[in-house]
């Protein structure tokens, strides 16, 4: 675990190699972690180079994220990992074997992750799908009714963990009736409050026991709202109070556009709300420093909760690869999936 304070941030950086610029801003910063995407991923073992890099930067085994649900967002790609149907398509087709075929799945994820140097994946996604769930999120569900999408969910996450990897809840507190995409656009929720409770909030209190989770960048009017769930200190109070989240809270990423503001700006209402980590996704250094120089390192409670996630780290089962992926065959086959 690294010396000195934890910056407020999960920071992208620009290529398949870091810069002399990079390294040095790294260091100095010192981030609670790194988040990787395609522009960072073109062959095996330059991706392991890349996260070696990234934590001899910091000098300690900083967490290394991606988001890898499999289908239309799955930042690796066969040959590099398993190619996987979007999760609501395979969750349907697997009917009955869903819970025990997803676990695996997901374990067979986070082993193909580990092999890279790669520990953390933003899911399981608990986010409720409806018929008028924006297109860029509903077959990234698991499911359209609360109990679907939990006991989904916990497999998902028991996965990931069984393969080493920390999973990260998203999006608190639930994404599920919005029609907007919010790397584009805020999303404006004006369901009941009483119908957000029982359903979309409900979907997270049974994993108060995880030890990271993602916000939303939506407003939901009926409580009154009218800034995004991420920015919104009464939004982040239910979050900890109501749902009962009481790990590390990150943001989504401050580059999308539901936020208004600079990216600098961006992150110091997040902070200020009470999340605990900045998520900056994108390549550009001065940005990453502007965040730094206006967040700067985590306050003390958000410190702690982060060196209380940290020692969670899962330990990988002893477990080959290829008896897993027999296993999710016979029961995609007895699916009929």
């Amino acid at each position: 675990m690294s010396a000195k304070p934890f910056a407020a941030a999960i920071y992208g950086c620009e290529d398949v190699r870091l810069s002399k610029d990079e390294r040095t801003f790294f260091s100095e910063a010192n981030p609670f972690g790194f988040i990787l995407f395609d522009r960072n991923l073109k062959d095996r073992d330059g991706i392991r180079a890349l996260t070696q890099d990234l934590r001899d930067c910091v000098g300690w085994n900083a967490p290394i994220f991606i988001d890898q649900e499999g289908g239309r967002v799955q930042r690796l790609r066969a040959p590099l990992a398993t190619d996987w149907a979007p999760p609501l398509d395979h969750v349907t087709r697997l009917g009955a074997n869903a819970v025990e075929a997803m676990r695996l799945r997901y374990q067979i994820i986070a082993m193909e992750l580990m092999d890279l140097g790669i520990d953390a994946n933003c899911a399981p996604m608990l986010d409720i799908a409806r018929p008028e769930t924006h297109p860029f999120l509903q077959n990234r569900c698991y499911g359209s009714s609360l109990d679907t999408v939990v006991s989904i969910g916990r497999a998902v996450a028991d996965g990931l963990m069984a393969g080493g990897v920390f999973p990260v809840i998203k999006h608190i507190p639930g994404h599920g009736l919005a029609q907007m995409d919010s790397h584009l656009d805020l999303p404006v929720i004006d369901a009941p409050a009483d119908d957000l409770k029982a359903a979309d909030f409900a979907a997270f209190t049974p994993f108060s026991d995880l030890a990271m989770g993602m916000t939303a960048h939506l407003v939901y009017t009926a409580l009154g709202e009218t800034e995004p769930a991420t920015t919104s200190p009464s939004m982040i109070r239910r979050i900890r109070d109501e749902i009962g989240f009481t790990g590390l809270l990150m943001t989504d990423d401050v580059s999308m556009q539901a936020l208004s503001g600079t990216v600098p700006e961006r992150g110091a209402a997040s902070m200020a709300a009470g999340c605990d980590v900045i998520l900056h996704c994108n390549g550009d250094l001065a940005e990453r420093q502007a965040l730094f120089d206006r967040v700067g390192p985590m306050p003390a409670a958000s410190q702690a909760r982060a060196e209380a996630a940290l020692k969670t780290r899962p330990i990988p089962q002893d477990i080959d690869i290829a008896d897993l992926k027999a296993k999710l065959a016979a029961l995609e086959q007895r699916s009929g999936a």
